[in-house]
């Protein structure tokens, strides 16, 4: 089981990632932890590095989820994968679920650093379905309908379990 899960920040990819490593154990790579800098707020790293990361980890491992927003990346894991999953819940459930999102130690040095990133990704997030970079909706949707493979688009509750 090879496994893509493209969204909105905020709208459970995380989440349903973890649920899905944990069920049928697989290795689990959440997009951010190579895409960003680590230690640094918002850096992004050089593209050919994160490109070069998330092919040694899809080629390396026989069983995977990746998750994350950034469509391009998920775009070239395609090749890869056997399932595709895009969650698309709407725009105010991410809003919420980012508004009561924990600490995440991976992406930020302390909770009031990631607090402090709040108003802008809450920005960023509600921009969702105007934005046009990789991580919009229009990205995710091109990706989504011209995927061939096995797919499926989910809008969770909060507390969905599949």
């Amino acid at each position: 089981m090879r496994v893509l899960i493209m969204g909105n920040s905020g709208s459970g990819k995380s989440w349903r990632a973890r649920q899905l490593a944990g069920l049928h154990q697989l290795r689990h790579l959440d997009l951010d932890t190579i895409y960003w800098v680590p230690g640094a707020v918002a850096v992004a790293r050089p593209a050919y590095e994160v490109l070069a990361d998330l092919y040694a980890f899809v080629r390396g491992h026989a069983d995977w989820v990746v998750e994350g927003c950034y469509g391009d990346l998920i775009e070239a894991a395609l090749p890869f994968c056997t399932q595709l999953v895009f969650i698309n819940p709407g725009k105010d459930a991410c809003m919420a679920n980012n508004a009561q999102r924990p600490w995440e130690p991976h992406k930020y040095a302390s909770k009031e650093e990631q607090d402090n990133m709040l108003p802008f990704l809450m920005e960023w997030v509600g921009k969702y379905d105007a934005r046009d970079d990789n991580c919009s909706y229009a990205f995710h949707r091109r990706v989504y309908d011209g995927f061939q493979g096995a797919k499926r688009e989910d809008a969770p509750s909060s507390d969905d379990a599949s």
